[in-house]
């Protein structure tokens, strides 16, 4: 073979490699499985345990390749008013303005911003906007993998992360004094997320 027609040949295979490698990967839409999927949390309650709670309605949406485990967007919605600590008592005084004032503010919004894959966990930074504040969280986690074919024929891909917030920041300031000197309810609030997703059509 001439050396020009190699030379030609070869410059036309690399192009196609780098254009392989470098193609951006496509992004598929997944939509929580409210069925099976829990947004949990848990923060301390006069120093000595902790109280735990959910949030029951809520929507959100992943955009990813699970091929090559790369994620584009993450959001999602949460209705404070969905709020469950298994005391209602309690609950009620949650959706109170001292706490989530729901009825100011029926919602508190999660969109990711950036993320980086660190050994084998996920380090996810987007901004969380709750009472009208919105403050960039970390969510570190791990993803659990992809069903191309559950019974129903549904593809479905899972997650689990965790995190933590002061809730001073978004202005939840409410607390009560104790006699011993402590308070009522801790600043910090532990995330727990058990994310299961159906990919959409």
């Amino acid at each position: 073979m001439h050396p020009r027609v190699l030379s030609s040949l070869v410059v036309i295979a690399a192009s196609i490699l780098v254009g392989a490698w470098s193609r951006p990967a496509a992004a598929e839409r997944y939509t929580v499985d409210s069925d099976h999927t829990i947004i949990g949390f848990s923060v301390a309650h006069m120093v000595v345990a902790k109280t735990t709670g959910r949030f029951t309605d809520y929507t959100g949406l992943i955009d990813m390749d699970p091929e090559t485990k790369t994620v584009k967007a993450i959001e999602a919605v949460i209705k404070t008013a969905s709020i469950n600590t298994n005391q209602e008592k309690r609950d009620t005084h949650l959706r109170s303005p001292d706490f989530f004032n729901v009825e100011k503010h029926p919602t508190m919004i999660y969109r990711m911003t950036t993320y980086a894959k660190q050994g084998d966990l996920y380090v996810a930074k987007g901004d969380l906007t709750l009472l009208g504040v919105t403050k960039e969280i970390v969510l570190t986690g791990t993803f659990n993998g992809v069903l191309p074919k559950d019974p129903r024929g549904l593809t479905r891909a899972g997650f689990s992360a965790q995190g933590k917030i002061n809730r001073k920041d978004f202005g939840m300031v409410w607390n009560k004094l104790l006699d011993n000197g402590g308070v009522a309810v801790g600043d910090d609030v532990e995330i727990r997320l058990e994310i299961e997703c159906i990919k959409q059509p």
